[in-house]
């Protein structure tokens, strides 16, 4: 890969890894449902202008859009409302595990010892983070962020069920399906809404702008244009500095505490997601649904928390 390429891709990584700072900060002002559907409403009204409806599966994208949209979202931003952003960063990468294990029945994968030793290095280290004395006090907010890889998971085997489609058309139709429900989902628990945008500034804003324009519309463009270029196994790699970044964006930005237990846990979860991925890659650089599906450049079809 050119040394302008590779800046480029670590530029990508790190527009990702902020991303749950960037959340962080704008949920000080809007609550996290509605701040989510706010970011589905600009995406979808950027994107379905110019890529071509997937008619003949709008079925299958709108029951992503439950799942993906819908249930994943909300579930990893009200868990991320309770919890670190540092450590939100390093327990959704058990995504990575949880779609290994579906695909094994979903699609008769192996899992190998490489990436059964993976899961559970993986495992091992989100149990040691949430033994930090900071995240065992919102274990509720823990176990969100943990549904939410679950639930990342199966959406990942719905993408995979999609067979090839730009991933631009995806995500401009699943955000454009997803917005309504949220903001249904935000009117149902979350009060007061319009008192709330009124008051909005431009923190809040600007969150919204950012996980929309710079997260996907942004980073994802410059992603598709290297994964047309290279090989998914050249790509794989830089994926793992996207936790790095969000947990060195959450200890400077928000000053949040970095303690040897958590960076312990850390380590041993990227750990465990490496071995997955990166074996993953090498053994099937075109098709790894197991490594990130979704999200990672096992498909061109990605969007991020």
């Amino acid at each position: 890969m050119r040394v302008s390429d590779a800046l480029l891709a670590a530029l990508v990584m790190a527009l990702w890894g902020f991303n749950l700072v960037a959340a962080k900060l704008g949920m000080r002002e809007l609550p996290p449902i509605l701040l989510i559907a706010l970011r589905f409403t600009v995406v979808a009204l950027v994107l379905v202008w110019f890529v071509r409806p997937p008619w003949e599966r709008m079925g299958r994208i709108l029951g992503l859009s439950v799942t993906l949209g819908g249930l994943h979202f909300s579930l990893m931003f009200t868990g991320l409302a309770r919890v670190d952003a540092s450590a939100a960063a390093i327990a959704i990468q058990l995504q990575v595990p949880f779609a290994a294990l579906l695909a094994v029945w979903a699609f008769g994968d192996r899992l190998g010892w490489r990436r059964a030793a993976g899961m559970l290095v993986a495992f091992l280290g989100i149990g040691l983070i949430a033994g930090t004395p900071r995240v065992s006090q919102s274990l509720e907010g823990l176990g969100l962020v943990l549904a939410a890889g679950f639930v990342w998971a199966v959406a990942a085997i719905q993408i995979k069920r999609l067979g090839p489609i730009n991933g631009f058309a995806l995500n401009g139709w699943v955000a454009l399906f997803a917005a309504p429900q949220l903001f249904l989902a935000s009117l149902l628990v979350e009060r007061p809404q319009w008192e709330t945008l009124a008051r909005a500034t431009w923190m809040g804003w600007g969150a919204v702008l950012y996980m929309a324009v710079l997260v996907t519309i942004v980073g994802y463009g410059v992603w598709y244009r290297l994964l047309a270029r290279y090989d998914v196994n050249q790509a794989m790699p830089f994926t793992l500095l996207v936790p790095v970044f969000g947990v060195l964006s959450g200890v400077l930005v928000l000053g949040e505490p970095l303690t040897r237990q958590m960076l312990i846990g850390g380590l041993l979860t990227l750990t465990g997601v490496a071995l997955i991925v990166l074996r993953r890659s090498a053994a099937s650089p075109r098709s790894a649904l197991g490594a990130r599906g979704l999200q990672r450049p096992a498909a061109r079809r990605q969007i991020v928390d």
